[in-house]
């Protein structure tokens, strides 16, 4: 199906006004602020930011290793902050993650065998026999050996490693897969290796995938939808292709200017885009009004006072901006 397409197919996956608070020596940090997130069946939304932005959070938020402080997330029209114990456990077989540092996620004590083959244990889905032939099968479809199986974490690559990980998150069959800053730790050349291969297991697996990383190139290659975050909010999300090629607020023209091939000094003689000022304020202490208005180009006064909403702009696109809520009001009167 064209990422186009139309669709009233219920989503895998959905989170509704997530806010995460946490307490730090009196002080509360504001770590994520009503995000809200859609994850089709066999589709990729992708989450990009600078670091800070509430990436990671949200990732936790969403397989429930981190409760919120409030808003509502579900999975597969079952409501994962109310849902039981048992609930959970069942349905944590259909949502994995792999995490950013590939050997760092690897205990150093396991054979390779231990490692994938734990939550088949885990989750009794097989023992013995069955357990190795089920790692194996992993390991081949991840781009390994079976002659791997008895080695440790040590004695593999980072891009090996990873492929451990991915292993391991393909063991309990799931539906949803995290990739948080996956391949971030990565050589270009095997980061594209790991893109390529989580592609191609998309494809055969009916995977979806919340795909968050810092690196833009990375999260247009993936993702069908991408949402921009700035200090725990999602400032603009749209088509990643028709986001790239003309961003709308001024956070994500940011991001896309520090692309080599969208710098500001390109020579093909296209506008420069202005560049904001400073560094982002900390989530324990945001600025009033718009988050990003002291970094802000384009700030006016009212962004100094009022937190603008996210709300559609053009080419099924939001952006949370009160440039475009000033556009509206002109093109209504």
């Amino acid at each position: 199906m064209s990422p186009d397409a139309p669709t009233t197919e219920a989503p895998l996956f959905e989170a509704r006004d997530l806010v995460k608070r946490f307490r730090s020596r009196g002080t509360v940090v504001q770590a994520v602020n009503g995000v809200s997130l859609r994850i089709p069946r066999g589709r990729t939304v992708g989450l990009v930011g600078e670091s800070g932005s509430g990436k990671s959070t949200v990732a936790r938020l969403a397989l429930r290793l981190l409760d919120p402080t409030s808003g509502q997330v579900t999975f597969d029209g079952v409501d994962l902050l109310r849902a039981s114990r048992g609930q959970m456990q069942a349905l944590r077989r259909r949502m994995q993650i792999v995490f950013q540092d590939p050997l760092g996620s690897l205990n150093p004590r396991m054979r390779v065998l231990d490692a994938v083959g734990e939550p088949l244990a885990v989750h009794r889905i097989a023992k013995g026999s069955a357990r190795v032939d089920r790692v194996v099968e992993l390991l081949e479809r991840v781009g390994l050996r079976s002659s791997d199986l008895y080695r440790f974490s040590h004695q593999f690559s980072g891009g090996q490693a990873q492929r451990i990980g991915i292993a391991r998150a393909l063991a309990t069959d799931p539906d949803l897969i995290v990739c948080d800053e996956a391949v971030s730790a990565l050589d270009v050349s095997v980061q594209a290796q790991m893109l390529n291969l989580l592609k191609r297991l998309q494809s055969e697996l009916g995977l979806s995938y919340l795909f968050i990383a810092h690196d833009l190139n990375v999260v247009r290659y993936m993702a069908d939808e991408v949402c921009v975050m700035y200090l725990g909010q999602i400032v603009e999300r749209g088509d990643g292709d028709t986001l790239f090629a003309d961003p709308r607020h001024p956070y994500t023209g940011m991001l896309v200017s520090a692309l080599p091939e969208f710098a500001p000094e390109r020579a093909d003689g296209r506008a420069r885009r202005a560049v904001p000022r400073g560094e982002p304020a900390s989530p324990s202490s945001p600025p009033p009004g718009c988050r990003f208005h002291p970094r802000c180009p384009k700030a006016m006064q009212r962004c100094r006072e009022e937190a603008p909403a996210l709300h559609g702009v053009a080419d099924g696109r939001a952006a949370a901006c009160h440039l475009f809520d000033a556009g509206r009001e002109a093109s209504a009167r």
